[in-house]
């Protein structure tokens, strides 16, 4: 093959359509007009002599020998960007960038609103979808470039991530206002809930996978004590209006707690046993580290998600009067 005639813009769009498998999506994804992918998936074919992708539906999907490039096209294209990255010429007000950040609901309760208030000011061109976190999974999708980023807690990352520290996070019990049991043994929000009590009180817990047990577990094993989790649920949001609307209740994220009681009438109280406090990180491919649309928006959410360390989220703010 002649590489003197082959447009090297041509691979830009072949990644797209591999990641995307839609000469919609794919265009979204580059700046292009859907006609325009397809006319570049024409001449694609035309110089690499192979159809590439194959309708199925309302999807491409890629041939043997498309799968069999697409790494090599993904390190062409990444190692492209990373040379001609220049972040000073970068402007957000002008970026047509779309990024997938993958984290639980906590994240749109937390941080999706206050990041919409500012794209729309500072970057309205650009595209961010939150998408459900799968704790087990979260690594290959970064690998894959199915995510740009993933908001976590700290743990051993591989080798070809980098993260940064977001912000701490800690927990509290939450129930229901004038739960009956709580009410009874005269247990205010802010008041720490008897041990004895907490662990015969019904519990529901925030588990994606559907996990019966959690940190929270772990932590009452250390003292010689159990819980029955009566009920599971994936997103924090639906934990929090089960219990709202129940006598059971739950231990989640302080800051979600502080945020989430007045609004849904819950009570907040500090657990009756330690449970440490974790380190949630933003973390994503070293691929993208110079990408200058995607620092700006790692330093615009890593910015948003310090807030959540301060005193704005403490428990005092919902006992002082």
């Amino acid at each position: 093959m002649d590489l003197s005639g082959f447009d090297l813009n041509l691979l830009r769009v072949l990644d797209a359509l591999l990641q995307e498998k839609s000469t919609v999506r794919a265009g979204q994804r580059i700046g292009l007009s859907q006609p325009a992918v397809s006319a570049a998936l024409g001449r694609l074919r035309h110089a690499l002599g192979d159809p590439l992708f194959v309708r199925q539906g309302q999807k491409l999907v890629p041939t043997d020998f498309a799968l069999s490039i697409e790494h090599p096209v993904q390190e062409i294209v990444d190692g492209i960007v990373r040379l001609l990255a220049r972040p000073g010429d970068f402007d957000p007000a002008k970026s047509i960038a779309s990024f997938k950040v993958s984290g639980s609901d906590f994240f749109a309760e937390m941080l999706m609103p206050q990041l919409a208030d500012t794209m729309s000011r500072i970057a309205p061109g650009m595209t961010v979808q939150l998408v459900d976190l799968v704790p087990d999974n979260y690594v290959g999708t970064l690998e894959r470039r199915k995510m740009d980023m993933a908001i976590v807690p700290e743990m051993n990352f591989p080798v070809w991530t980098d993260h940064a520290p977001a912000f701490m996070s800690n927990f509290y019990a939450i129930a229901r206002e004038n739960h009956p049991r709580l009410k009874r043994a005269g247990i205010k929000t802010g008041d720490v809930i008897p041990i004895d009590l907490f662990c015969d009180l019904d519990h529901v817990l925030f588990s994606p996978e559907g996990k019966l047990k959690a940190m929270g577990d772990a932590a009452l094993a250390n003292v010689g004590r159990s819980r029955r989790v009566v009920m599971t649920l994936p997103v924090f949001s639906g934990v929090a209006n089960a219990v709202a609307g129940s006598d059971l209740i739950s231990i989640i994220p302080g800051q979600l707690a502080v945020k989430l009681a007045p609004r849904i009438g819950l009570t907040v109280h500090p657990v009756p046993m330690p449970i440490d406090d974790v380190r949630i990180c933003l973390v994503w491919h070293r691929r993208s580290t110079v990408n200058p649309a995607h620092e700006w928006l790692r330093q615009t959410v890593l910015e948003m998600l310090s807030d959540l360390d301060n005193d704005r989220y403490a428990m005092k703010s919902l006992t002082a009067e």
